[in-house]
């Protein structure tokens, strides 16, 4: 159970800054940028946080599933488990954002990709840090 509120608590959150960041880069917005610029990014990106929340929580779960199945695998450790979940959440993140708007192309699939990859390692990493994990099932004879 611990497993899941990490991965709802992180995942929206960290999911929700690199969005905002990608999408500001998409639309040009770091190209002159002052101290006062930044500051509004985070004011933006606090005001929005609810609905980081709202739409990254089921994902995250489900991320938290994949990672609590492979748990269970035991010829994965810990560091191909977060690569794998990372893989898989890259993959569902660029398939989901990329196709939008009206560039696409390797940068953008590479970005938004990126938005479902940092957040899966990271949480899985704090899991395999912070949660114990149970034992993997012995092999029947």
């Amino acid at each position: 159970m611990k497993r899941y509120l990490v991965f709802a608590l992180v995942g929206p959150f960290v999911g929700g800054f690199l969005l905002l960041l990608t999408t500001t880069y998409q639309s040009g917005y770091w190209a002159q940028t002052n101290l006062g610029e930044v500051g509004k990014l985070f004011a933006v990106f606090f005001k929005s946080l609810q609905y980081s929340y709202l739409f990254g929580f089921l994902p995250s779960l489900m991320l938290g599933a994949v990672d609590d199945i492979l748990v269970h695998v035991r010829r994965i450790g810990p560091v191909l488990r977060m690569l794998l979940v990372g893989v898989f959440a890259f993959i569902l993140a660029s398939l989901t954002y990329s196709s939008r708007g009206p560039d696409s192309g390797a940068v953008q699939l590479i970005l938004y990709g990126l938005v479902g990859f940092v957040p899966a390692v990271i949480s899985s990493w704090l899991v395999h840090k912070y949660v114990e994990e149970p034992l993997p099932a012995a092999a029947r004879s």
